[in-house]
Protein backbone atom coordinates (compact mmCIF):
# COMPACT_ATOMS: atom_id res chain seq x y z
CA UNK A 1 0.00 0.00 0.00
CA UNK A 2 1.30 3.37 -0.99
CA UNK A 3 0.59 6.55 0.89
CA UNK A 4 -2.35 8.19 -1.71
CA UNK A 5 -4.17 4.45 -0.46
CA UNK A 6 -3.19 5.02 3.26
CA UNK A 7 -4.27 8.35 3.49
CA UNK A 8 -7.46 7.56 1.74
CA UNK A 9 -8.71 5.23 3.97
CA UNK A 10 -8.40 7.78 6.69
CA UNK A 11 -9.68 11.01 4.40
CA UNK A 12 -12.08 13.58 7.10
CA UNK A 13 -15.36 13.16 7.92
CA UNK A 14 -17.67 16.00 8.82
CA UNK A 15 -16.01 19.06 10.82
CA UNK A 16 -19.24 21.37 10.69
CA UNK A 17 -19.58 21.45 14.50
CA UNK A 18 -15.88 22.61 14.62
CA UNK A 19 -14.70 26.35 15.12
CA UNK A 20 -13.85 28.39 11.89
CA UNK A 21 -10.35 28.35 12.65
CA UNK A 22 -9.97 24.34 13.89
CA UNK A 23 -12.24 23.62 10.19
CA UNK A 24 -9.19 25.66 8.35
CA UNK A 25 -6.18 24.18 10.26
CA UNK A 26 -7.64 20.20 9.69
CA UNK A 27 -8.41 21.06 6.17
CA UNK A 28 -4.25 22.71 5.76
CA UNK A 29 -2.84 19.42 7.96
CA UNK A 30 -4.47 17.22 5.91
CA UNK A 31 -4.15 18.99 3.08
CA UNK A 32 -0.30 19.12 3.98
CA UNK A 33 0.49 15.39 4.18
CA UNK A 34 -1.40 14.50 1.03
CA UNK A 35 0.40 16.85 -0.89
CA UNK A 36 4.00 15.83 0.74
CA UNK A 37 3.36 12.98 1.49
CA UNK A 38 5.08 10.46 4.20
CA UNK A 39 9.01 10.68 5.04
CA UNK A 40 11.74 8.27 3.35
CA UNK A 41 14.84 6.77 4.05
CA UNK A 42 16.39 10.03 2.16
CA UNK A 43 15.25 12.38 4.68
CA UNK A 44 18.14 12.76 7.56
CA UNK A 45 15.45 12.36 10.22
CA UNK A 46 14.39 8.84 9.09
CA UNK A 47 17.72 7.41 7.50
CA UNK A 48 17.36 4.70 10.33
CA UNK A 49 13.58 4.40 10.58
CA UNK A 50 11.16 3.29 6.93
CA UNK A 51 7.51 3.80 7.70
CA UNK A 52 6.80 1.24 4.93
CA UNK A 53 5.90 -0.90 7.29
CA UNK A 54 3.01 1.34 8.74
CA UNK A 55 1.80 2.40 5.57
CA UNK A 56 1.21 -1.02 4.34
CA UNK A 57 -1.30 -1.72 7.01
CA UNK A 58 -4.93 -0.61 6.30
CA UNK A 59 -5.73 1.31 9.38
CA UNK A 60 -9.32 2.41 10.23
CA UNK A 61 -10.78 4.97 12.49
CA UNK A 62 -11.36 4.12 16.10
CA UNK A 63 -14.11 3.01 17.94
CA UNK A 64 -15.50 5.40 20.63
CA UNK A 65 -16.80 2.54 23.12
CA UNK A 66 -13.97 0.77 23.34
CA UNK A 67 -13.27 1.30 27.37
CA UNK A 68 -16.98 -1.01 28.37
CA UNK A 69 -15.14 -4.00 28.61
CA UNK A 70 -12.02 -1.90 30.89
CA UNK A 71 -11.78 -1.57 34.36
CA UNK A 72 -9.69 0.54 36.80
CA UNK A 73 -7.72 -2.04 37.87
CA UNK A 74 -6.76 -3.61 34.15
CA UNK A 75 -5.33 0.27 33.76
CA UNK A 76 -3.57 0.19 37.07
CA UNK A 77 -1.39 -3.15 36.48
CA UNK A 78 -0.68 -1.80 32.79
CA UNK A 79 0.30 2.05 33.82
CA UNK A 80 0.93 2.26 37.36
CA UNK A 81 -1.54 4.35 40.30
CA UNK A 82 0.85 7.39 41.57
CA UNK A 83 -2.16 8.77 43.66
CA UNK A 84 -2.83 11.79 41.90
CA UNK A 85 -5.18 12.86 39.32
CA UNK A 86 -5.51 10.36 36.18
CA UNK A 87 -7.13 11.05 33.29
CA UNK A 88 -7.62 7.90 30.96
CA UNK A 89 -8.27 8.11 26.99
CA UNK A 90 -8.67 4.68 25.40
CA UNK A 91 -8.01 4.87 21.49
CA UNK A 92 -7.41 8.65 21.70
CA UNK A 93 -11.01 9.51 23.58
CA UNK A 94 -11.76 10.81 27.33
CA UNK A 95 -13.04 7.42 29.76
CA UNK A 96 -14.69 9.45 32.60
CA UNK A 97 -15.06 6.18 33.99
CA UNK A 98 -11.73 4.82 34.25
CA UNK A 99 -10.14 8.44 35.69
CA UNK A 100 -10.20 10.16 38.81
CA UNK A 101 -10.56 13.67 38.88
CA UNK A 102 -10.81 14.94 42.58
CA UNK A 103 -8.37 16.91 44.52
CA UNK A 104 -7.39 19.72 42.19
CA UNK A 105 -5.91 22.83 43.86
CA UNK A 106 -8.41 25.90 43.27
CA UNK A 107 -7.96 27.40 39.38
CA UNK A 108 -5.86 24.02 38.42
CA UNK A 109 -7.39 22.76 35.33
CA UNK A 110 -7.06 19.06 33.94
CA UNK A 111 -9.11 17.69 31.77
CA UNK A 112 -10.24 16.37 28.09
CA UNK A 113 -10.50 19.25 25.98
CA UNK A 114 -13.10 18.10 23.16
CA UNK A 115 -15.95 20.37 24.22
CA UNK A 116 -13.27 23.06 25.23
CA UNK A 117 -11.75 22.92 21.69
CA UNK A 118 -15.16 22.19 19.55
CA UNK A 119 -16.74 25.54 21.28
CA UNK A 120 -12.81 27.55 21.31
CA UNK A 121 -13.31 31.09 20.14
CA UNK A 122 -9.11 31.06 19.07
CA UNK A 123 -7.67 30.71 22.70
CA UNK A 124 -6.43 27.11 22.26
CA UNK A 125 -5.60 27.80 18.55
CA UNK A 126 -1.91 29.03 18.94
CA UNK A 127 -0.81 25.83 21.10
CA UNK A 128 -3.13 23.43 19.43
CA UNK A 129 -1.53 24.72 16.04
CA UNK A 130 1.75 25.15 17.18
CA UNK A 131 3.94 21.80 16.53
CA UNK A 132 1.99 21.74 12.47
CA UNK A 133 3.05 25.24 11.80
CA UNK A 134 6.14 25.43 13.36
CA UNK A 135 7.68 22.44 11.49
CA UNK A 136 5.30 20.49 9.86
CA UNK A 137 5.74 16.66 9.16
CA UNK A 138 3.56 14.08 8.52
CA UNK A 139 2.50 12.04 11.50
CA UNK A 140 2.39 15.83 13.49
CA UNK A 141 0.00 16.99 10.30
CA UNK A 142 -1.94 13.86 10.48
CA UNK A 143 -2.47 14.26 14.39
CA UNK A 144 -3.69 18.15 13.73
CA UNK A 145 -6.44 16.79 10.97
CA UNK A 146 -7.52 14.06 13.25
CA UNK A 147 -7.32 14.31 16.86
CA UNK A 148 -11.14 14.67 18.26
CA UNK A 149 -10.18 14.22 22.26
CA UNK A 150 -7.34 14.64 24.43
CA UNK A 151 -5.66 16.02 28.01
CA UNK A 152 -5.67 20.11 28.54
CA UNK A 153 -3.47 20.98 31.23
CA UNK A 154 -3.56 24.44 32.71
CA UNK A 155 -1.54 25.36 36.00
CA UNK A 156 -2.39 29.00 37.13
CA UNK A 157 0.84 31.29 37.88
CA UNK A 158 2.83 30.41 41.30
CA UNK A 159 0.72 27.27 42.14
CA UNK A 160 2.28 24.31 43.62
CA UNK A 161 0.97 20.83 42.36
CA UNK A 162 1.95 18.22 45.23
CA UNK A 163 1.04 14.97 43.97
CA UNK A 164 1.45 14.05 40.18
CA UNK A 165 -0.92 14.30 36.94
CA UNK A 166 -1.18 10.66 35.34
CA UNK A 167 -2.69 10.64 31.42
CA UNK A 168 -3.10 7.37 30.47
CA UNK A 169 -3.55 6.70 26.30
CA UNK A 170 -4.25 2.81 26.24
CA UNK A 171 -4.78 1.75 22.72
CA UNK A 172 -6.60 -1.68 21.73
CA UNK A 173 -7.76 -3.31 18.48
CA UNK A 174 -9.48 -6.14 17.50
CA UNK A 175 -9.51 -8.05 13.84
CA UNK A 176 -9.67 -4.52 12.59
CA UNK A 177 -6.14 -2.36 13.21
CA UNK A 178 -7.00 0.72 14.33
CA UNK A 179 -4.68 4.05 14.25
CA UNK A 180 -5.17 6.94 17.34
CA UNK A 181 -4.05 10.03 17.47
CA UNK A 182 -3.76 11.08 21.09
CA UNK A 183 -3.41 14.47 22.04
CA UNK A 184 -1.37 16.91 25.27
CA UNK A 185 -1.68 20.27 25.85
CA UNK A 186 -0.20 21.81 28.92
CA UNK A 187 0.52 25.67 29.77
CA UNK A 188 2.34 25.90 33.04
CA UNK A 189 1.84 29.68 34.93
CA UNK A 190 4.64 31.92 35.69
CA UNK A 191 6.30 30.65 38.75
CA UNK A 192 4.26 27.01 38.98
CA UNK A 193 5.47 23.44 39.52
CA UNK A 194 4.06 20.62 38.87
CA UNK A 195 4.57 16.44 37.83
CA UNK A 196 3.12 15.41 34.66
CA UNK A 197 3.11 11.52 33.82
CA UNK A 198 2.42 10.24 30.02
CA UNK A 199 1.87 6.54 30.12
CA UNK A 200 1.22 5.28 26.37
CA UNK A 201 -0.05 1.79 26.71
CA UNK A 202 -1.37 -1.60 25.01
CA UNK A 203 -2.15 -5.18 26.17
CA UNK A 204 -1.26 -8.40 24.42
CA UNK A 205 -0.32 -8.72 20.59
CA UNK A 206 -2.69 -6.08 18.86
CA UNK A 207 -1.96 -4.46 15.63
CA UNK A 208 -2.50 -0.63 16.09
CA UNK A 209 -1.00 2.86 15.49
CA UNK A 210 -0.72 5.69 17.77
CA UNK A 211 0.37 9.08 16.79
CA UNK A 212 0.67 11.22 19.50
CA UNK A 213 1.48 14.69 19.61
CA UNK A 214 2.03 16.59 23.03
CA UNK A 215 2.63 20.57 23.24
CA UNK A 216 4.34 22.33 26.48
CA UNK A 217 4.25 25.89 27.25
CA UNK A 218 6.85 27.26 30.42
CA UNK A 219 6.00 30.60 31.28
CA UNK A 220 9.06 32.13 33.26
CA UNK A 221 10.56 30.18 36.34
CA UNK A 222 8.38 27.71 35.67
CA UNK A 223 9.54 24.10 36.33
CA UNK A 224 7.76 20.62 35.11
CA UNK A 225 9.19 17.37 35.38
CA UNK A 226 7.57 15.21 32.56
CA UNK A 227 7.91 11.42 32.43
CA UNK A 228 6.84 9.14 29.43
CA UNK A 229 6.45 6.14 29.68
CA UNK A 230 5.92 4.04 26.14
CA UNK A 231 4.68 0.01 26.85
CA UNK A 232 2.81 0.02 23.71
CA UNK A 233 1.71 -3.94 22.41
CA UNK A 234 4.97 -5.25 21.04
CA UNK A 235 3.38 -5.40 17.75
CA UNK A 236 2.28 -2.23 17.10
CA UNK A 237 3.35 0.76 15.96
CA UNK A 238 4.13 4.55 17.93
CA UNK A 239 5.07 8.03 16.87
CA UNK A 240 5.14 10.55 18.93
CA UNK A 241 6.56 14.26 19.15
CA UNK A 242 6.83 16.59 22.21
CA UNK A 243 7.41 19.88 21.71
CA UNK A 244 8.39 22.13 24.66
CA UNK A 245 8.85 25.98 24.47
CA UNK A 246 10.36 27.14 27.60
CA UNK A 247 10.60 31.25 28.82
CA UNK A 248 12.92 32.92 31.32
CA UNK A 249 14.21 30.85 34.25
CA UNK A 250 11.73 28.56 33.84
CA UNK A 251 12.93 24.32 34.46
CA UNK A 252 11.94 21.52 32.41
CA UNK A 253 13.02 17.47 33.24
CA UNK A 254 11.97 15.06 30.92
CA UNK A 255 12.55 11.22 31.50
CA UNK A 256 11.54 8.80 28.52
CA UNK A 257 11.18 4.97 28.86
CA UNK A 258 10.84 3.44 25.75
CA UNK A 259 9.64 -0.20 26.18
CA UNK A 260 7.05 -1.45 24.04
CA UNK A 261 6.28 -1.42 20.18
CA UNK A 262 7.18 -3.04 16.94
CA UNK A 263 8.48 0.15 15.86
CA UNK A 264 8.39 3.33 18.10
CA UNK A 265 9.97 6.68 17.00
CA UNK A 266 9.82 9.35 19.98
CA UNK A 267 10.69 12.75 18.97
CA UNK A 268 11.64 15.84 21.41
CA UNK A 269 11.90 19.38 20.19
CA UNK A 270 12.75 21.52 23.54
CA UNK A 271 13.27 25.38 22.56
CA UNK A 272 14.97 28.11 25.34
CA UNK A 273 13.50 31.08 24.70
CA UNK A 274 14.31 33.19 27.73
CA UNK A 275 17.59 33.87 29.67
CA UNK A 276 18.33 31.14 31.96
CA UNK A 277 16.15 28.43 31.39
CA UNK A 278 17.28 24.90 31.89
CA UNK A 279 16.50 21.32 30.53
CA UNK A 280 17.62 18.33 31.39
CA UNK A 281 17.05 15.16 29.32
CA UNK A 282 16.97 11.49 30.05
CA UNK A 283 16.03 8.45 28.45
CA UNK A 284 16.31 4.50 28.02
CA UNK A 285 15.57 2.03 25.45
CA UNK A 286 15.43 -1.19 25.43
CA UNK A 287 14.64 -2.98 22.08
CA UNK A 288 14.65 -6.82 22.03
CA UNK A 289 13.69 -8.93 19.73
CA UNK A 290 12.56 -7.51 16.31
CA UNK A 291 12.26 -3.77 17.85
CA UNK A 292 12.85 -0.77 16.29
CA UNK A 293 12.88 2.18 18.62
CA UNK A 294 13.99 5.68 17.90
CA UNK A 295 14.86 8.71 20.00
CA UNK A 296 15.28 11.73 17.87
CA UNK A 297 15.77 14.48 20.45
CA UNK A 298 16.51 18.55 19.77
CA UNK A 299 17.62 21.50 22.17
CA UNK A 300 17.29 24.68 20.59
CA UNK A 301 19.50 27.15 22.82
CA UNK A 302 17.97 30.92 21.21
CA UNK A 303 18.72 32.73 24.24
CA UNK A 304 21.90 33.52 26.46
CA UNK A 305 22.87 32.12 29.98
CA UNK A 306 20.83 28.56 29.15
CA UNK A 307 22.17 25.36 30.76
CA UNK A 308 20.97 21.65 28.68
CA UNK A 309 22.01 18.57 29.75
CA UNK A 310 20.98 14.78 27.81
CA UNK A 311 20.96 11.41 29.33
CA UNK A 312 20.35 8.73 27.08
CA UNK A 313 21.29 5.12 27.56
CA UNK A 314 19.61 1.73 25.44
CA UNK A 315 20.29 -1.69 26.17
CA UNK A 316 19.60 -3.78 22.95
CA UNK A 317 19.18 -7.11 22.52
CA UNK A 318 18.25 -10.11 19.95
CA UNK A 319 17.85 -8.52 16.47
CA UNK A 320 16.63 -5.09 18.67
CA UNK A 321 17.84 -1.83 16.75
CA UNK A 322 18.33 1.17 19.08
CA UNK A 323 18.38 4.59 17.35
CA UNK A 324 19.59 7.68 19.28
CA UNK A 325 19.66 11.26 17.27
CA UNK A 326 20.85 14.18 19.39
CA UNK A 327 20.54 17.93 18.16
CA UNK A 328 22.06 20.52 20.22
CA UNK A 329 21.88 23.91 18.46
CA UNK A 330 23.55 27.14 19.94
CA UNK A 331 21.71 29.89 17.82
CA UNK A 332 23.21 33.58 17.03
CA UNK A 333 23.16 35.36 20.43
CA UNK A 334 23.32 32.67 22.92
CA UNK A 335 25.85 33.10 24.79
CA UNK A 336 27.07 31.72 28.01
CA UNK A 337 25.24 28.82 27.05
CA UNK A 338 26.25 25.32 29.37
CA UNK A 339 25.42 22.21 27.12
CA UNK A 340 26.26 18.32 27.52
CA UNK A 341 24.84 15.20 25.66
CA UNK A 342 25.91 11.97 26.44
CA UNK A 343 24.70 8.63 24.49
CA UNK A 344 25.61 5.01 25.67
CA UNK A 345 24.60 1.61 24.39
CA UNK A 346 24.77 -1.78 25.38
CA UNK A 347 24.70 -4.34 23.11
CA UNK A 348 23.60 -7.81 24.53
CA UNK A 349 23.92 -10.25 20.91
CA UNK A 350 26.21 -9.84 18.04
CA UNK A 351 22.82 -9.43 15.89
CA UNK A 352 21.74 -6.23 17.50
CA UNK A 353 22.35 -3.26 16.10
CA UNK A 354 22.70 0.62 17.56
CA UNK A 355 22.91 3.95 15.39
CA UNK A 356 24.28 6.78 17.82
CA UNK A 357 24.60 10.69 16.43
CA UNK A 358 25.09 13.24 18.91
CA UNK A 359 25.34 16.29 17.41
CA UNK A 360 26.47 19.90 18.19
CA UNK A 361 25.69 23.08 16.39
CA UNK A 362 27.32 26.30 17.58
CA UNK A 363 26.73 29.59 16.32
CA UNK A 364 27.49 31.63 19.04
CA UNK A 365 31.11 32.56 21.03
CA UNK A 366 31.52 32.30 24.60
CA UNK A 367 29.80 29.11 25.02
CA UNK A 368 30.36 25.67 26.71
CA UNK A 369 29.39 22.69 24.84
CA UNK A 370 30.62 18.26 24.73
CA UNK A 371 28.97 15.54 23.62
CA UNK A 372 29.60 12.03 23.52
CA UNK A 373 28.96 8.32 22.39
CA UNK A 374 29.87 4.82 23.31
CA UNK A 375 28.76 1.42 22.00
CA UNK A 376 29.93 -1.18 23.97
CA UNK A 377 29.20 -5.28 25.30
CA UNK A 378 29.39 -6.59 28.95
CA UNK A 379 32.85 -6.60 30.59
CA UNK A 380 34.55 -10.34 30.28
CA UNK A 381 36.35 -9.28 33.03
CA UNK A 382 33.24 -8.45 35.61
CA UNK A 383 31.67 -11.17 34.19
CA UNK A 384 34.37 -13.26 35.28
CA UNK A 385 34.99 -11.87 38.80
CA UNK A 386 30.83 -12.57 39.59
CA UNK A 387 31.64 -16.29 38.22
CA UNK A 388 34.09 -16.84 40.17
CA UNK A 389 32.04 -16.27 42.97
CA UNK A 390 29.92 -18.33 42.19
CA UNK A 391 27.31 -16.53 40.38
CA UNK A 392 26.23 -18.46 37.56
CA UNK A 393 26.67 -16.67 33.90
CA UNK A 394 23.04 -15.75 33.29
CA UNK A 395 22.84 -14.27 36.80
CA UNK A 396 26.46 -12.39 35.92
CA UNK A 397 25.21 -11.12 32.84
CA UNK A 398 21.43 -9.94 34.25
CA UNK A 399 23.27 -8.16 37.49
CA UNK A 400 25.87 -6.24 34.92
CA UNK A 401 23.11 -5.18 32.71
CA UNK A 402 20.81 -4.12 35.41
CA UNK A 403 23.77 -2.04 36.81
CA UNK A 404 23.88 0.16 33.49
CA UNK A 405 20.33 0.74 33.44
CA UNK A 406 20.27 1.66 37.08
CA UNK A 407 21.28 5.25 37.06
CA UNK A 408 18.46 6.07 34.84
CA UNK A 409 15.88 4.43 37.04
CA UNK A 410 17.59 6.29 39.94
CA UNK A 411 16.67 9.80 38.20
CA UNK A 412 12.88 8.82 38.58
CA UNK A 413 12.28 10.66 41.65
CA UNK A 414 8.26 10.03 41.91
CA UNK A 415 8.35 6.98 44.22
CA UNK A 416 5.51 4.70 42.83
CA UNK A 417 6.62 5.32 39.48
CA UNK A 418 10.34 4.43 39.92
CA UNK A 419 8.92 0.88 41.40
CA UNK A 420 6.62 0.11 38.49
CA UNK A 421 9.04 1.42 35.86
CA UNK A 422 11.82 -1.15 37.59
CA UNK A 423 9.33 -3.89 37.34
CA UNK A 424 8.87 -3.05 33.56
CA UNK A 425 12.50 -2.85 32.98
CA UNK A 426 13.22 -6.15 34.37
CA UNK A 427 10.80 -7.81 33.20
CA UNK A 428 11.78 -6.59 29.79
CA UNK A 429 15.62 -7.39 30.56
CA UNK A 430 14.04 -11.15 31.33
CA UNK A 431 12.52 -11.24 27.86
CA UNK A 432 9.25 -11.57 29.68
CA UNK A 433 6.03 -9.03 28.81
CA UNK A 434 3.60 -7.48 31.67
CA UNK A 435 0.30 -7.88 30.79
CA UNK A 436 -3.30 -6.73 32.05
Amino acid sequence: MNSAAFLTQLTPGSDAGHPAWLQALRRAAFQWVTEQGFPTVKDEAWKHTRVAPILEIPFQAVETDASRDLSAVNIERLAGNYGGVRLVFVNGYFAAELSALEGLPHGVKVCPFAALLNADNGVLESLFAHAFRSRPQAFTALNTAFAEDGALVQIPAHTTLDAPIHLVFLSTSDATPRVTHPRVLVQMGAGSRATLVQSHVGSGNEVYLSNAVSEVLLDADATLEHYTVQNESTAAFHVALLSVRQARGSHFIAHSLALGSKLARQELRVVLEGPGARVALNGLYLPRGQQHLDNQTTIEHQAPSCTSRERYKGVIDDHGHGIFDGRIIVRPGAMKTDASQTNKNLLLSTSAQVNSQPRLEIFADDVKCAHGAAVGQLDEQAIFYLRSRGIPLAAARSLLTFAFVSEMLELIELEPLREHVQRLVTAQLRGREVVA
